[in-house]
């Protein structure tokens, strides 16, 4: 399905969680010497906090992409590790997602409380939580944090169909936008937020909502 004014329509993928983590990891990598216990803006997490729950959260959609609500697991990132080690888990949690996504047939379905996922599904997840909290990390710490724009489109376009960028609008800052992090000229406040993490042909064209996760 074709997401409104975008021109990317292939599936994100194991690629794009790599992309999404790498860039993660080059902001990270210029700041491990600085203060990771610091609060992060608007959030109830530190810097070192927020880099365990999205190492987490990829081990998590690895493990819910592959065996669903019928698995048996428990997944733990120690937060309070050294910020080399967490680096290093984030980056090796979003390779195994990233492994597990483009082995997966295409229509295999996971589980999350947002709907069934599929591959692209996780994915497009997993880009979201690298991303925006790349970006929340990155306030914190006081750094920049800019992903590649037509990775922001593609992860938008899944995740928030209803939302995708139209021509000469800023895929980034939507994406941001869409969860919650920032206000837009003529747009009301994301507050509430619910991603579309089932596949794109099974969406009923309406503006989703929810309470965000």
């Amino acid at each position: 399905m074709r997401c409104p004014g975008i021109v990317r329509v292939a599936p994100v993928d194991g690629n794009d969680v790599l992309a999404a983590a790498e860039s993660c990891e080059r902001m990270l990598e210029a700041h491990l010497g600085a203060d990771w216990d610091v609060p992060v803006p608007d959030l109830d997490f530190t810097v070192s906090t927020v880099v365990a729950h999205v190492a987490r959260t990829c081990l998590w959609y690895t493990v819910d992409l592959w065996g669903g609500a019928d698995a048996a697991f428990d997944v733990h990132v120690f937060a309070d590790a050294a910020h080399e080690r967490l680096l290093t888990s984030l980056t090796a949690a979003a390779r195994a997602l990233a492994a597990g996504v483009d082995a997966a047939p295409a229509d295999t379905r996971g589980s999350h409380p947002f709907g069934s996922p599929d591959p692209d599904g996780f994915a497009a997840m997993a880009c979201d939580e690298l991303l925006v909290h790349g970006d929340d990390v990155a306030r914190g710490l006081g750094a920049s944090f800019a992903p590649d724009l037509d990775l922001a489109a593609g992860v938008l376009c899944r995740l928030y169909p209803w939302h995708a960028a139209k021509p000469g609008e800023d895929p980034w800052k939507l994406l941001l936008w869409a969860n919650g992090r920032i206000d837009l000229p003529g747009r009301s406040r994301q507050d509430l937020w619910r991603w579309h993490p089932a596949p794109l042909d099974e969406w009923d064209g309406s503006a989703s909502g929810g309470t965000s996760a």
